[in-house]
């Protein structure tokens, strides 16, 4: 059956209604969709963008990969910029790419704060105000959006990686990491990987957790990986980092610490140094297949 642009239609589950069909595409043979919808712990309007392999427009549940965007980036970014549908088509799977953060919350400093990362969602949920009542990230995507999707759409959300790019990398290894069993693939972009020893994150900690150091552990990648009692992703963790960079080199990111956590707790780490990369999208075109096929391999695909 196709719905009224000529794409085949999938027979959703009744709260598929919450879901507000904003914009859809035909994409290699599978469809491109974003959506929107009132997210209850957001208190606002969210949107979120999705790519379906063309067995998931037969009804058939494909597994998916969560992609966590950056700093200024939104539900758009990676399906437009990263080149990742060819292959996600091939292989079968979805990638779901959510906002990184509420939008017209009006909330003094929101937008312009985004130099500094406060305002920017940073995936985790905010203890101070005025942040509070609408930046709730981590709840949002664990609690409300993917259980959303897996009664909605056609997604198989006991095969689940998350990936993501910079503060999208940083969500990516640390929701990966507290939530475990959650996510069976992980990698990331250039991730903030020690945010309590980076500018970038210790505003952002400060802005949205206030001053308690405990909190602020509870969302470092490196300190998390450091308190486990056993490797978390035996099949390895895959991370791309260019080594020209400009973040990379005014230690935004700090890749060495995580590393060296993972040497510390006997996780396999593959930390892909790249000569002559640098932080955008282009590093990310070069590198989006070895990051799909490093999760299509833990989901089962092959």
């Amino acid at each position: 059956m196709r719905d009224k642009r000529g794409m085949l239609s999938i027979t959703e589950n009744p709260v598929s209604t919450l879901l507000d069909l904003k914009d859809v595409h035909a994409c290699f043979g599978g469809a491109q969709r974003t959506y929107e919808h009132l997210s209850r712990e957001i208190g606002l309007p969210m949107r979120f963008s999705i790519f379906l392999p063309p067995a998931a427009l037969e009804n058939h549940r494909v597994p998916a990969l969560l992609y966590l965007a950056g700093l200024t980036c939104n539900e758009e970014t990676f399906m437009i910029k990263a080149g990742a549908q060819r292959l996600a088509a091939q292989l079968g799977l979805a990638l779901i790419a959510p906002d990184t953060s509420p939008r017209g919350a009006n909330v003094e400093g929101e937008s312009a704060s985004w130099d500094f990362g406060v305002a920017a969602g940073f995936y985790l949920d905010a203890t101070q105000p005025p942040w509070e009542r609408h930046w709730r990230m981590e709840s949002y995507l664990l609690a409300e959006l993917l259980p959303l999707i897996s009664v909605s759409l056609p997604i198989d959300t006991q095969r689940l990686g998350i990936f993501g790019h910079s503060m999208g990398g940083h969500g990516a290894l640390t929701l990966a990491l507290r939530h475990p069993g959650k996510f069976k693939s992980l990698s990331a972009f250039a991730p903030i990987s020690h945010p309590t020893q980076c500018a970038w994150g210790q505003k952002a900690f400060k802005g949205y957790l206030g001053d308690d150091a405990v909190r602020w552990a509870q969302h470092d990648a490196t300190l998390l990986m450091q308190r486990q009692s056993a490797p978390p992703y035996p099949g390895g963790i895959l991370i791309d980092q260019g080594m020209a960079d400009k973040f990379l080199m005014e230690k935004q990111l700090l890749p060495e610490a995580f590393e060296a956590a993972c040497q510390l707790v006997g996780q396999a780490l593959t930390l892909r140094r790249q000569p002559g990369y640098d932080h955008g999208y282009y590093f990310i075109q070069t590198f989006i297949e070895d990051h799909l096929r490093h999760h299509a391999r833990a989901l089962g695909l092959g």
